[in-house]
C-alpha cells in the first residue's frame, strides 16, 4: 500500500511540474511583426515569430532574436543571432578576411594605419581604418578593422575599438560620435541610444563590447570588439607586442536597397553583374584594389571610385514621388531582389 501511495506521490509531482513548465512557456508572447518600408515587397504583412525565437528583444543575450528581412521574396520571420556572423555573407572578421554578397571568401589587406572605402552607394558610404604592424622579413602589413566611418545624407557616424595594452573583458572597448560629437551607450544588455532624428540607433547586444548599430531602411551593422589572442598570435606569427593587443571589430553588415552602381572593397560585391577576382581553390585568396578604395580620413568620401552622393538620391526620390502621384500604385522595387539585399532602383 506504502509503494502506491508513493508511486500515486510521484504522478502528482511530474504532473505539477509539467503544467508550471507549460505555463510558463505560455508567458512568452510570441510577436507578429511586419516591414514599414514601402519598397519592400513584404510592406505591412503580418509575419509571427518562429517559436524558437518569439521576441526581438530576449532577456538572454545568447539567445537567437526574431528577425525580418524586408527586401527577402520569402517574407517570413526567422531567427538570428545579434552577434556578427563571420562566416556568413556581408562579413569583415579576423585579419581582414570578407564574405561577399556573392558569399565568396577573400582578403583584403590594405595598409596599416589608412583608411578604405568598404561600402560606397549613393546614400552610403561605409569607411574602415586598418591598424597592424609588420614584422622583419614580411612583404606586407599584418592588419584589422579598428574603426568604422559612416556617411549617410549630410549626417555622419563612426564607432572604433580604443586601445588597450592588455585585453579585459570587464572594460568596454568602444567608442561613438555621431556628427562630430562623442556619445555614449549606457553599459547592460538592450541598453539603446537614438540619434535626436532617430536616423541611428545603437542597441548593446551584451553588457559590453558588442553593438547593433541600425540605418533604418539603409544598413545594419552587427559589431564585435574583440583583441589579438595569444593562440591567434602563436598561430600566425603575428609577433604581437607586449604593449598592444590589437583590439578590433568584427563586423558583419546587411544591406537595404543598394544601387547598382555600389561600390567599394566589400560594396562591389553586391553589384548583380560583379565577376569576382578570388581564385577558387586558393586557400587565402587576396585581392587588392588600394589605391580605388584608398579614403583620406574615417568620414571622407574622395577615393577614385568613390559614389556617394546623396543630392543625386534626393533628385531621384522626388522624381520617384512625382510618378508615384502621377500613376498610383507604382511598384518601386522593380519587383525582384538577388537574395543579398540588392534591390535595383528605378
Amino acid at each position: 500500500m506504502e509503494m502506491r501511495w508513493n508511486g500515486l506521490f510521484v504522478i502528482i509531482v511530474l504532473l505539477f511540474v509539467s503544467s508550471a513548465a507549460h505555463a510558463k512557456t505560455e508567458k512568452i508572447k510570441v510577436e507578429t511583426k511586419n516591414c514599414p518600408t514601402r519598397r519592400s515587397p513584404c510592406f505591412y504583412k503580418k509575419m509571427k515569430c518562429p517559436a524558437e525565437c518569439p521576441t526581438s528583444y530576449p532577456k538572454d543575450p545568447k539567445a537567437k532574436v526574431c528577425y525580418i528581412n524586408c527586401y527577402s521574396p520569402i517574407c517570413k520571420a526567422e531567427c538570428k543571432k545579434r552577434k556578427p556572423n563571420c562566416n556568413a555573407p556581408g562579413a569583415g572578421c579576423q585579419d581582414p578576411r570578407f564574405i561577399g554578397g556573392d558569399g565568396v571568401v577573400f582578403y583584403f589587406h590594405g595598409k596599416s594605419n589608412e583608411h578604405f572605402t568598404l561600402v560606397s552607394d549613393l546614400n552610403l558610404q561605409i569607411n574602415a581604418r586598418f591598424i597592424g604592424l609588420r614584422p622583419a622579413g614580411r612583404t606586407r602589413d599584418y592588419t584589422w578593422i579598428q574603426a568604422l566611418g559612416v556617411l549617410f545624407d549630410s549626417n555622419t557616424f563612426s564607432l572604433e575599438a580604443t586601445t588597450a595594452a592588455t585585453w579585459d573583458d570587464e572594460v568596454d572597448h568602444l567608442k561613438f560620435s555621431y556628427n562630430g560629437n562623442e556619445f555614449t551607450v549606457p553599459q547592460g544588455h538592450l541598453s539603446v541610444w537614438r540619434s535626436p532624428e532617430n536616423d541611428v540607433r545603437v542597441e548593446r547586444t551584451s553588457e559590453k563590447n558588442s553593438v547593433t548599430v541600425i540605418f533604418p531602411e539603409v544598413a545594419e551593422i552587427l559589431v564585435n570588439v574583440v583583441p589579438v589572442t595569444k593562440e591567434d598570435d602563436r598561430i600566425h606569427n603575428y609577433q604581437i607586442p607586449s604593449d598592444d593587443c590589437f583590439a578590433h571589430l568584427e563586423v558583419q553588415f546587411r544591406f537595404y536597397g543598394l544601387s547598382s552602381k555600389v561600390e567599394g572593397v566589400l560594396g562591389r560585391t553586391y553589384k548583380p553583374d560583379f565577376e569576382n577576382p578570388a581564385k577558387p581553390g586558393v586557400a587565402m585568396p587576396v585581392v587588392g584594389g588600394e589605391d580605388k578604395y584608398r579614403t583620406t580620413s574615417l568620414l571622407s568620401s574622395d577615393c577614385k571610385s568613390c559614389v556617394f552622393s546623396p543630392a543625386e538620391v534626393s533628385d531621384q526620390e522626388e522624381s520617384e514621388d512625382s510618378s508615384v502621384m502621377q500613376h498610383g500604385m507604382l511598384d518601386c522595387t522593380g519587383g525582384a531582389t538577388d537574395g543579398n539585399g540588392i534591390v535595383c532602383r528605378k
